[in-house]
């Protein structure tokens, strides 16, 4: 089965609703488990172009924002509908995300 690794940035205040979305979509599923994920907070920087509409912060202006990274795994037949979920549950304008495609070991 193929899986890939989704990794997303969320303003810290914003994080359950974004892996809820994530985990309705089927995200977070490894084996009898669900609702798995893995997070660690940090400090996010950005400055909004001028034609961009900021959820936080002003056009032109470095800001930081203390955000939570999330990872969690995901199976091809859900991958589309979970970065959809993301996509439609996230406050910012152009969320920072990654898919990885994760590798079987056992086919090396």
């Amino acid at each position: 089965m193929t899986l890939y690794k989704i990794v997303v940035y969320v303003p810290s205040d914003h994080t359950e609703p974004v892996k809820q979305a994530l985990f309705d979509a089927g995200a977070g599923k490894i084996g009898d488990y669900d609702h798995c994920c893995w997070s660690v907070e940090g400090v996010g920087q950005f400055r909004p172009g001028d034609k961009a509409d900021p959820f936080l912060g002003r056009k032109g202006r470095v800001e930081a924002v203390a955000e939570t990274r999330l990872e969690l795994v995901c199976s091809a037949d859900c991958i589309k509908s979970a970065i959809g979920a993301l996509m439609a549950v996230h406050p910012y304008e152009e969320p920072a995300y990654q898919v990885f495609q994760c590798v079987d070991v056992g086919q090396l």
